[in-house]
């Protein structure tokens, strides 16, 4: 594990080296003044030498003043190695999401991959600031001051045989018991993480359905499942740091017994004892400091494996390095493709065989169900054929550079997303170097212009989180015109004028006609309007072509395509 995030730390790797080097110079520092004041003690006052305690008194006040300063500059110096570790992690990581097929996010969801990036992420900064610093501190403070005290009295040293061996073995108990702990709290984390992204999502669902009760309910379950478990880690902790104390002042109390029978017998001096005391302290302040540190390891190895899962998880989609580049046209051939989730065990496309001239206008009807998004995601490789083949411009879309393959086809899904910005911008997905007036034409072949035009400040109009502030048929038609911006050579509408009224589908319909007619376009709808007049029509059930042909060879047929019809004509009629 360490071996696979060490290289993370490459650019702060001088951060990483003055940081321990510095906290090594303040322990030696922080151990030197317990010597000293034994000297004080029983030199300076035993023999009234006032010149002697002075000077001593300033050495100490050097000293201490010295490993303030380097305590102070290890610090910063591990906090910029830490977080900066930290952040090249979270870089890298998200780097990898932006990488990752729709079969990688079924997998590992939104709610894990944003607590990966957050929660984890922050938990492996601070364990590598910990490691710069506490994990250095701890062991050369319990060594120098073993040495020290050794030196002191190498009799009264013995207490260390005894109470070292028994911190050992309670921190391996405690740490044997604290890992499930820690790795059970992260799961906790994404499920409660998973409820929250749900709920502010739909808020406004949950409002209008007056589901708030509901729903607090629902967050309070979780949440308290996260609180007990996290009170079970900590209850841990809670014990660790009493037993400790305990062995501490046990420590303390046989070192000033033997120690005072020592001085009564003129063995020892007075300030050796008070000096063998602080470095009793510091000794086992070491061990507690070395304990949390591996407490602080433990729930940090937890996190560290679910971001290597992360950053180790590869693409279900592999491509070519030298793949193909342009794709010469609009064709589209299906060749016996069959494709499954990778967590189902059937298929949901079988034995799919189409093909699509290059500028026709194509659309798909179905029942709900009938596997019509699952076909045209495989035409931008989002998901690959299980068994067979697709083609896009006269090949196997395998043989493309991805990049390359999806900056020809144009895609709007059936969720419509805007982002955090201005129409401009957001128009600018499309193609970043899209002057305004690309940008206008394409909102008006879209009929978005219409409202756009209202606003003030027009294509700069403020774009709220998931375009909020437009109404589903907007954002609808700016994502349509994000899409054609593109100029693709394939544009792919799922469902994607379900919320406009039919005028403007018409409307629409008739500006891809005179507009971007060299263009092949597919249209998913369930309405049989939006694509009567297409030149073909695929008519999908549980998976498979039902029918295929123009609007009156379906209607004579087709029975399914022939119910669709009748069903909406009455609804109209009604």
């Amino acid at each position: 594990m360490l071996k696979k995030l060490l290289p993370f730390m490459k650019k702060y790797r001088l951060y990483a080296i003055l940081s321990p080097v510095m906290m090594v110079l303040e322990v030696g520092a922080d151990v030197l003044v317990p010597f000293l004041m034994s000297r004080i003690v029983d030199i300076g006052i035993k023999n009234q030498d006032m010149s002697f305690v002075i000077q001593t008194g300033l050495l100490m006040i050097l000293l201490a003043l010295g490993g303030m300063f380097m305590g102070v500059v290890s610090s910063f110096f591990g906090a910029r190695a830490g977080y900066g570790f930290a952040a090249e992690i979270r870089a890298k990581a998200f780097q990898q999401i932006q990488k990752f097929s729709f079969a990688n996010l079924d997998t590992l969801s939104a709610p894990t991959l944003i607590t990966r990036l957050t929660t984890d992420a922050d938990m492996m900064g601070q364990v590598a600031m910990m490691s710069l610093r506490m994990a250095i501190r701890a062991p050369f403070l319990m060594i120098f001051a073993l040495i020290m005290s050794i030196r002191v009295n190498p009799g009264l040293s013995v207490v260390f045989a005894v109470a070292i061996p028994v911190v050992v073995i309670i921190l391996l108990i405690v740490l044997k018991f604290a890992n499930p702990m820690f790795k059970s709290i992260q799961r906790r984390v994404d499920r409660l993480n998973a409820i929250i992204q749900e709920n502010l999502i739909g808020i406004r669902v949950v409002k209008s359905f007056n589901r708030q009760p509901y729903e607090e309910k629902r967050f309070k379950v979780r949440n308290d499942t996260l609180k007990d478990r996290a009170m079970k880690a900590i209850s841990l902790i809670m014990v660790l740091m009493p037993t400790l104390n305990l062995i501490i002042y046990a420590c303390i109390g046989a070192v000033l017994w033997f120690g005072g029978q020592q001085i009564m017998a003129g063995t020892m001096l007075p300030g050796e004892l008070i000096a063998f005391v602080t470095y009793i302290t510091q000794i086992m302040m070491a061990l507690m400091m070395l304990s949390m540190y591996f407490m602080m390891l433990t729930r940090g190895s937890a996190s560290a494996s679910r971001l290597i899962e992360v950053l180790e998880t590869e693409s279900e989609i592999e491509f070519p390095i030298d793949g193909l580049d342009q794709v010469k046209d609009g064709s589209i051939e299906f060749r016996d493709a069959h494709f499954r989730y990778p967590s189902n065990s059937q298929d949901v496309l079988k034995a799919i065989s189409l093909t699509i001239d290059s500028g026709q206008l194509v659309g798909i009807i179905g029942s709900t169900g009938s596997s019509k998004s699952s076909l045209i995601q495989l035409i931008p490789r989002l998901y690959d054929v299980t068994a067979g083949e697709v083609r896009v411009g006269g090949h196997n879309v395998k043989d493309y550079k991805l990049d390359a393959l999806r900056q020809q086809i144009g895609m709007v899904l059936q969720k419509n997303t805007l982002v955090t910005g201005t129409i401009a911008s957001n128009m600018r997905w499309g193609n970043e170097e899209a002057s305004d007036e690309e940008i206008i034409e394409a909102l008006k072949q879209a009929q978005a212009w219409e409202f756009v035009s209202k606003y003030p400040e027009g294509i700069h109009h403020e774009v709220e989180q998931s375009g909020s502030n437009f109404s589903g048929g907007q954002k609808q038609r700016l994502t349509i015109a994000r899409a054609l911006i593109k100029r693709p050579k394939v544009l792919i509408l799922d469902d994607s004028t379900s919320a406009v009224d039919m005028s403007t589908d018409a409307k629409l319909r008739d500006s891809f006609r005179e507009n971007i007619g060299d263009v092949t376009t597919i249209i998913i709808a369930q309405r049989i309007s939006s694509i009567e007049d297409a030149d073909t029509i695929i008519v999908m059930d549980h998976g498979m072509v039902e029918s295929q042909g123009t609007h009156e060879e379906l209607l004579e047929k087709s029975p399914i395509y022939r119910e669709i019809s009748e069903t909406q004509e009455r609804g109209l009629a009604g």
